[in-house]
């Protein structure tokens, strides 16, 4: 199974004698401060949710703008997600991960694809600089 752009052309291709890969690379806006579970503690859920829908509605036209042309070819989706983030402070990895849930429910919708296929995702953390951004790798397994 490939991933194939408008013109049924391989993305991004790696290859090697026992496996042929193709890899999509799709650069989000990194997470609002308000989503993290730590820092949502006390927040109404009126104001979380509001927050959390503008975030998936932003990641779905942010993601539809860099897929164009792909295919999904059934079976599971591996994930590679990074966090470049916007500063030195240290987060944790499933905080992170919580914090976006939203972006990676609006990558699905550009995806037409049910979120389920998520599956494995792998969790990276680097430092960037601001405003920071949420780099996903999509992988289809075979």
């Amino acid at each position: 199974m490939k991933l194939l752009n408008a013109e049924d052309k391989p993305l991004v291709t790696t290859s090697s004698k026992e496996c042929k890969t193709s890899v999509l690379r799709v650069e989000l806006d990194f997470p609002p401060a308000e989503l993290f579970p730590n820092r949502a503690k006390g927040t109404h859920w009126g104001k979380l949710y509001k927050i959390r829908s503008d975030y998936r509605e932003a990641s779905t036209w942010l993601a539809k703008h860099q897929i164009k042309g792909w295919k999904h070819h059934g079976g599971l989706i591996k994930l590679t997600i990074t966090f470049d983030m916007p500063d030195k402070r240290k987060r944790d990895a499933d905080n992170c991960l919580a914090a976006a849930k939203g972006a990676l429910d609006g990558l699905a919708d550009a995806l037409f694809v049910n979120d389920q296929l998520f599956q494995p995702i792998l969790i990276f953390r680097v430092e960037g600089k601001k405003p920071g951004r949420l780099i996903v790798e999509l992988e289809e397994m075979t």
